[in-house]
């Protein structure tokens, strides 16, 4: 069974990143994105159910926007927070080429750095 899944981590603070909003657009060929679902994660930092399933998850070039500058500004640290912040949105694009596996796509963030990897 095909899915996407994604968690972000908070390396600034050492913690699940909760309450940060993600965006998931389906990208076509010529640059334009559609906008499939907007999710928010919980206090683990993962969505509670996978952003795609099974026929829902295609070929294809996909997008996850991670709205990391809201999160570190609910934060309320001075020390890692400027207006505007040096990190807002956080796009990570990547693709799919086999719809029957498992695309898990997280984030690591810090108001000044991120990674992110194909996780398992």
């Amino acid at each position: 069974m095909g899915k996407l899944t994604t968690h972000v981590l908070d390396t600034a603070n050492g913690c699940p990143a909760a309450g940060v909003k993600i965006h998931l657009y389906r990208c076509a060929n010529d640059g334009t994105r559609t906008l499939i679902k907007t999710a928010t994660t919980n206090h683990d930092g993962r969505c509670d159910q996978p952003l795609l399933t099974d026929v829902e998850l295609e070929v294809g070039s996909w997008e996850l926007v991670f709205h990391m500058g809201a999160y570190f500004w609910s934060k309320g640290n001075p020390n890692t927070v400027s207006e505007p912040p040096f990190l807002d949105l956080i796009p990570i694009l990547f693709g799919v080429a086999d719809p029957h596996a498992h695309y898990h796509v997280p984030l690591l963030a810090s108001p000044w750095s991120y990674s992110t990897y194909r996780g398992s």
